[in-house]
Order: C-alpha cells, then sequence, then structure tokens
C-alpha cells in the first residue's frame, strides 16, 4: 500500500492509496464468464416421448356375425330390418340359398336387438325366434340377443 503525505492549510494530512493490484483490478471490467445452458437431452428421448405420448390403439373387436334364415318357397325379396340397422330393410338384404330358404350373414354388435323380416314389402316376425316382444304397432317383434 502506497502512503502519501499532503500538506494542506489545517495541517498534514496522510492519504492512503491503495495498492496498484486493486487500482487496476477496480478500473479494469468485471471478468467476463462465459458458460452455456445444457440442452436437455431430447433428442434420444424424443421417440420414446413420441411413442408415450400416442394415444394407444384400441382394437375394437369386430361385431359378432349372426346368421338370420327364413323359409319362404314363394318370396321374391327377402330383406331384414331391425334396431341393429336403425330398421332400414334396404340396407340387409337376405340371399336365396336353395329351396325356398333365404339367408343374411349379419354383422351385429353385442345386445339385446329387436327385428322383423321385409318379405315381398310384408314385415313379418321370425317364425324361428326364442323371443319376441309386442311392438307399437300392434304385431310382434322377435328379438335377437347376441352375446359378447
Amino acid at each position: 500500500m502506497m502512503k502519501n503525505t499532503k500538506r494542506s492549510k489545517k495541517g498534514v494530512v496522510k492519504v492512503e492509496a491503495a495498492p496498484a493490484e486493486a487500482v487496476k483490478a477496480a478500473a479494469a471490467p468485471p471478468p467476463r464468464v462465459e458458460f452455456e445452458l445444457a440442452k436437455p437431452a431430447l433428442k434420444k428421448a424424443e421417440p420414446a416421448l413420441a411413442e408415450a405420448t400416442k394415444p394407444a390403439a384400441v382394437k375394437t373387436p369386430a361385431p359378432p356375425r349372426v346368421v338370420l334364415e327364413l323359409v319362404n318357397p314363394a318370396a321374391k325379396q327377402v330383406f331384414v330390418a331391425g334396431s341393429f340397422n336403425n330398421w332400414q330393410p334396404e340396407q340387409t338384404p337376405l340371399a336365396p340359398a336353395g329351396n325356398g330358404r333365404w339367408a343374411g350373414n349379419l354383422k351385429v354388435r353385442p345386445g339385446r336387438h329387436e327385428y322383423l323380416f321385409v318379405v315381398d314389402g310384408q314385415w313379418l316376425p321370425d317364425p324361428n325366434a326364442k323371443e319376441s316382444v309386442e311392438n307399437p304397432f300392434g304385431g310382434r317383434n322377435s328379438v335377437l340377443t347376441v352375446a359378447e
């Protein structure tokens, strides 16, 4: 540390100066600190993350197939209409299977369904149905129960 003395009107004043290193350090700009932020390691994790966030492919099992048959040798056209096809007979035609038999291989979701055959425009219950229920038109609907 340097010591200087100065004379003033009031007497001798002692002035102390800081060491030269301290003066240089105070005058110099603060040292520059450089640092690099760590980059997230997502590059390798991205595929796994993408796979983990993808919605799982849910396979819905195909509806069970149900075979409906009607024997009516005089029929020219046979359809089936029911709760499984929104009562739209044209969506579910039956095919002639020989000897007056008509058959349809239908995809029907599990549950309880009401249906009727439509034979040449006339709505008829299935004579082979194990169960039937009264419908709002005074007739009977056949009931088909499909297990899961």
